[in-house]
This record gives C-alpha cells, sequence and structure tokens, in this order.
C-alpha cells in the first residue's frame, strides 16, 4: 500500500487502509472483515503490562455493548500472536475474564500506516482508538500516553452518539447524554439563512423543538 507523502497516520473522514493482519482469530482483511459493521481499533504497548491489561478487561467487560451497537472490537500490538494468546491465557486464569474479539500481531507495519509508534519508546505503539463506520470511514480517532489508561464508556459513548447523530442529522451537546444544559437532548444544526429561522421558530410553537435561541436548540433524541 503506498503511503502519501508527509501524511503519518489517516485522518477523520478518510476510509480505513487495507490490509491483511495475522490476529489470535486468524489471518483478517481489513476493513473488508467488518463490512457492514461499526469497529474499534485500540492499540496497546505492549502484552503483559499492567495498565494493558486493565484496558483489556474493561473492553471485554464492555463487549456485549458494543456488539449491541453492530460494533465490533479489534486490538493491536507489536507482539506475536503467541504472546496474545499467552496473555489471554494469563487474563482467563487470574482475572476470570475471557478475551473473545481478535488481537493483531503486527510486525510494525500495521503501526508505522496507522501512526501508532511511540516517538522515543522504540517500537511500542501509542494507545490509539479508531472509530470507524460500516463505510470503512474512520469517523473518530483517539489519542493516550502510556502512562494514562483509557475510558472504555467514552468508547461505547462515541459509537453510540455518532450512529446517533448519523440516523437523526443532529449534533451532540458535550457529555452527552448527561449535559449541564439540556441533559439527555441533541442539538439541531443552527439555521443557515432566514428562511430556516422561520422555520425553527415554528417547530418551536409546536413544541418539535426547545430554543435558546434560533442558533441554539435542542430535542430528544427519539
Amino acid at each position: 500500500m503506498e503511503k502519501k507523502e508527509g501524511k503519518t497516520m489517516p485522518l477523520l473522514g478518510d476510509k480505513f487502509p487495507e490490509m491483511k493482519v495475522a490476529t489470535t482469530k486468524g489471518v483478517l482483511e481489513l476493513p473488508e472483515h467488518f463490512k457492514g459493521k461499526w469497529f474499534v481499533l485500540f492499540s496497546h504497548p505492549a502484552d503483559f503490562t499492567p495498565v494493558c491489561t486493565t484496558e483489556f478487561v474493561a473492553f471485554q467487560k464492555r463487549y456485549d455493548q458494543f456488539k449491541e451497537l453492530n460494533c465490533e472490537l479489534i486490538g493491536l500490538s507489536v507482539d506475536q500472536v503467541f504472546a496474545h494468546m499467552k496473555w489471554e491465557e494469563w487474563i482467563k486464569d487470574n482475572m476470570d475474564v475471557e478475551i473473545e474479539f481478535p488481537i493483531i500481531a503486527d510486525t510494525g507495519n500495521v503501526a508505522e500506516t496507522m501512526g501508532l509508534i511511540h516517538p522515543g519508546k522504540g517500537t511500542n505503539t501509542v494507545r490509539a482508538v479508531f472509530v470507524v463506520d460500516p463505510e470503512s470511514k474512520i469517523r473518530t480517532i483517539l489519542y493516550y500516553p502510556q502512562e494514562l489508561g483509557r475510558n472504555m464508556d467514552e468508547v461505547v459513548r462515541v459509537v453510540k452518539a455518532l450512529q446517533i447523530s448519523d440516523e437523526k442529522k443532529v449534533a451532540m451537546p458535550a457529555n452527552w447524554p448527561e449535559n449541564e444544559i439540556v441533559n439527555d437532548h441533541v442539538i439541531v444544526p443552527p439555521a443557515s439563512n432566514t428562511e430556516m429561522i422561520k422555520k425553527r421558530k415554528e417547530q418551536e410553537e409546536a413544541g418539535e423543538i426547545e430554543c435558546f435561541d434560533w442558533w441554539l436548540c435542542h430535542k430528544k433524541s427519539e
């Protein structure tokens, strides 16, 4: 796969790069393997490390929530398959948690393509999260330093929020669904012309939406 000059990682809206990867569930072709589904690719620095272990347990405990959103998980680090498998075995024996999603055993090619190599940390990968939609487009990218474990509830929230945004053509407020101003409501796109301002007022009068002003309107998500 050709890398674009000066581009070290995919950007929001880019199609997820096509790649064949070795995983704990066999060889998979991405993004084709998850065609028609959302998926979350997340990288971790290394197997048999404390923060990463807590993250994998946390992801697995929310795996059913992801699947309810038609979303799959796939992990990655620059470790060999047998290391992933032994680590999964350790987690099962010591944490009583069975890791059900695949983990990519990367030689470094995937990490470099996705911009995951941590500066100054050798071949270790950063804690990155890529949320990819059913059209194989990258919709969200999150990066964390090695010393900071991720909040998996936030990743679930991102997937759910993007799906509602796509379906309803709305935006999501800060801390949704527990926003300090509009609670669990979603944001109606602001009017861009005088005709739309008039329509917003009519919608408000009909009880379809609530507005603080013509440019800040909200409604129930359902």
